[in-house]
């Protein structure tokens, strides 16, 4: 079983980790590896989240198969099979054992084929402390596919021996003197996007796993682990495609989920983590960047059609709005650069190493029926006399609508389909009630516009003017439309009462 930790080095910053004291007195093995990956022409060892190398090391080739990973965070975990074999033309499928032979019933051996190719020069040191023993691989080159290069830049820390958390205390030390960030993707996983294998896409919601009678530490750490891969999953999506505007807002998602997780934490009478803070900030540093992908791709379009014509000065209105739109997406990929933010994910995923646990852990249902029903009544305490509510306090009722979905969502495996209409109906709510909010955000945006722009030209603050005013008017009409849906809500049978 291999155990690692994988992180991404910016170009141009491999002396650190060469020259950086926890590796001086070790010294390294530089080797140059190239390895060609294997697959069916209809890419079925990928479908089974398998990846089959050949790599020659030396004189030698070694064959390598690896079954789909278990990911916390930046380390996974993975069924591995290595042996030497006689040549790199092909793979020889007699040498492996039935465990891996298993894994490929059903595909047609024959059709198997080169599917691309690693070459990289990997210089690795052995680290130890005590029982435990890890290798750190610092591997510089490239992923190739017919005509189409990728660079590889990163650092692999793989547990010899002893426990995980060595790992993540090696993680930490690096970062301090070198701007590491996530990268859970492997060098496979990578070669066969660069192949036209798959197309990368945002990573919605995981569905966490769990049973009714696990603990409710287990539950906890199930829920957390789900909310952790969804984040680690999006940051390289965002990074490399920050046009691409869900991938930012499924990685808000997954953060307010940890967040989520933090209140539950809570509920297991167990104190707020370190990594609370940091968690917060975070996601406070990317709210503009969303807000605006959220202004310019659904509310401006919307808002100019409510307008009908359009201003002589729309092309002067449209860059000013882009321009402030682009610089909020330059901060926010700066954030997740930063090594806070990869500290941010080594801490939550080395604690997500183990299970909370306590003598008189309740059971994960009776916990989440608790959580549900605290939930709820917050809820409906929000959403009181909901036709008075001001933009505030309808944001307020929003927020708690939100934290009802995420515990529903969360814990829904435990209570089967008698939830899902439920869900549908707090979704509805949560909806309406975010575009009555994007609405009163957008508006102030505009005129906080206005006053950054100094003295704009008339014509554009009249623009500006004019989309804040029209979006405050949309405000209460939505707002309108939100009581309707929650007093639909307020009837609802409420699953986990059952």
């Amino acid at each position: 079983m291999e155990i690692e930790l994988k992180l991404a080095l910016p170009p141009g910053h491999a002396a650190r980790i060469r020259r950086h004291p926890l590796l001086q007195a070790i010294k390294p093995v530089k080797r140059t590896l190239h390895s060609i990956y294997f697959d069916t022409p209809a890419f079925d060892l990928m479908q089974r989240g398998i990846a089959l190398r050949l790599r020659r090391v030396g004189y030698h080739w070694v064959q390598t198969m690896k079954a789909e990973a278990r990911a916390v965070g930046a380390m996974s975990s993975r069924p591995e099979w290595e042996m030497a074999v006689a040549g790199g033309a092909s793979p020889d499928f007699a040498v492996l054992p039935q465990a891996a032979l298993d894994l490929l019933t059903g595909i047609d051996l024959a059709r198997i084929a080169p599917a691309f190719v690693t070459e990289f020069q990997r210089t690795t040191w052995q680290v130890s402390r005590a029982e435990d023993q890890a290798e750190l691989a610092l591997d510089i080159g490239n992923i190739k596919s017919g005509d189409a290069t990728q660079a590889i830049s990163e650092i692999e820390i793989e547990l010899k021996a002893g426990a995980p958390d060595f790992l993540f205390e090696i993680a930490a030390q690096l970062l301090e003197q070198t701007p590491l960030h996530i990268e859970p993707r492997s060098k496979a996983e990578r070669g066969y996007g660069l192949s036209g294998a798959q197309s990368a896409a945002p990573l919605k919601a995981v569905r966490p796993e769990f049973s009714p009678h696990q603990s409710a530490g287990a539950a906890w750490n199930a829920v957390m682990q789900a909310a952790l891969a969804q984040c680690v999953a999006n940051v390289p999506g965002f990074l490399e495609h920050p046009d691409e505007i869900e991938y930012l807002h499924q990685l808000r998602i997954s953060m307010r989920r940890l967040r989520v997780g933090v209140s539950l934490m809570r509920a297991l009478g167990r104190p707020a983590p370190a990594w609370d803070m940091p968690l917060r900030e975070s996601l406070r540093g990317l709210n503009a960047a969303r807000d605006w992908d959220v202004f310019l791709a659904e509310t401006l379009p919307k808002t100019r059609k409510l307008l009908g014509t359009q201003s002589a000065v729309d092309g002067e209105l449209l860059a000013a709005l882009a321009a402030a739109a682009e610089q909020a997406r330059q901060q926010a990929i700066m954030r997740l650069l930063r090594p806070i933010f990869t500290q941010l994910i080594l801490d939550i995923g080395r604690d997500l190493l183990t299970v909370p646990a306590a003598p008189k852990m309740p059971e994960a249902r009776q916990w989440a029926a608790k959580i549900l029903e605290k939930r709820w009544l917050a809820l409906r305490k929000r959403c009181r006399n909901f036709a008075k509510l001001n933009p505030e306090e309808r944001h307020m009722a929003r927020i708690a609508a939100k934290k009802m979905r995420y515990a529903a969502d969360a814990f829904i495996p435990l209570y089967g389909k008698r939830g899902a209409r439920f869900i549908d109906a707090l979704a509805t709510l949560q909806n309406s009630l975010g575009s009555a909010n994007d609405a009163h955000v957008g508006a102030l945006m505009m005129h906080a516009l206005i006053v950054e722009t100094g003295k704009p030209d008339a014509a554009l603050a009249f623009d500006l003017g004019r989309i804040a005013g029209a979006l405050e008017t949309e405000v209460g009409r939505r707002a309108h439309l939100s009581g309707t849906i929650w007093r639909r809500l307020a009837q609802s049978r409420l699953f986990w009462r059952a």
